[in-house]
């Protein structure tokens, strides 16, 4: 359960190029969520993904995580509960560490790390399973570097890695953009099934409207550091990327010009 209250940033206070990224921000997160985050650029999304993180420290308000208050913990703290992907495939993993010692490191996360010399057989085991759901066949291929392997490899072994440890709260940030549409729908397939196989409390931001449509169980749009749309529960399942659009315009009292969420409404994610 992720509760976010008064939950405000700014950047540059007083300055001729001030920001202010979030305002007054409210909201309650069950366990068991998966939240889709839409919005311009500049609307808030990263911002407010930063700010759960440990990234940014909110200038005022809380973020408390299972009844924790977390506002003020650094991010390397909060490793053990939250788990991330970013955009770029690059991040998350060691390109010039092989896929099972990646996969150690992930199993490791949060706890402390000592020095040994060989990785546990039943570890290997793991470590195979998880990767045989990918379909990729990464399974057989432990003991190659992470370098070598494509972009849609490397995001799809991040968010295996990201999972390996059950985290208590899983922030997707744009994690599927850098691929091309197949690639990224085969992430999104897995996404969701790792989801919901273990139940994961998720927070996806997304320029594409296909896919915050299509998955997850709440909207939530952004715009100007603020919420302006939250929908869930019968209005979510019958929305469409145009009534999506309508009623952005309505709320924000703009239309929606941002080129990638335009884009992004012929985007073959089927």
């Amino acid at each position: 359960m992720l509760i976010i209250k008064n939950l405000n940033k700014t950047f540059f206070p007083g300055e001729v190029n001030e920001k202010k990224a979030l305002c007054n921000i409210n909201y309650h997160f069950f366990k068991g969520d998966f939240v889709t985050i839409i919005g311009g650029n500049g609307a808030g999304k990263s911002t407010l993904l930063n700010c759960i993180a440990g990234v940014y420290i909110p200038d005022t308000g809380s973020v408390l995580l299972d009844d924790e208050d977390i506002t003020n913990i650094p991010e390397y703290k909060r490793a053990g509960k939250i788990a991330r992907v970013f955009q770029d495939p690059l991040k998350g993993t060691a390109a010039s560490m092989t896929l099972e010692e990646n996969l150690v490191m992930a199993l490791k996360r949060g706890q402390k790390r000592s020095l040994r010399k060989a990785i546990k057989e039943k570890e290997v085991k793991l470590f195979r399973e998880r990767l045989a759901v990918l379909g990729l066949g990464l399974e057989n291929r432990l003991k190659d570097k992470v370098g070598l392997l494509s972009g849609g490899q490397r995001q799809a072994l991040t968010l295996l890695m990201a999972t390996l440890q059950k985290p208590d709260l899983l922030l997707l940030d744009e994690h599927t953009a850098a691929l091309d549409p197949q690639t990224a729908n085969k992430v999104m397939q897995l996404t969701d099934w790792l989801v919901q196989e273990f139940k994961l409390t998720t927070l996806m931001v997304t320029h594409n409207l296909e896919q915050a449509i299509k998955y997850g169980n709440k909207i939530i749009m952004m715009d100007r550091g603020s919420i302006i749309l939250d929908l869930n529960g019968k209005e979510k399942k019958e929305i469409t990327v145009t009534k999506l659009m309508e009623r952005f315009a309505r709320c924000s009292g703009n239309s929606i010009t941002n080129d990638r969420m335009l884009l992004s409404k012929w985007a073959n994610v089927s």
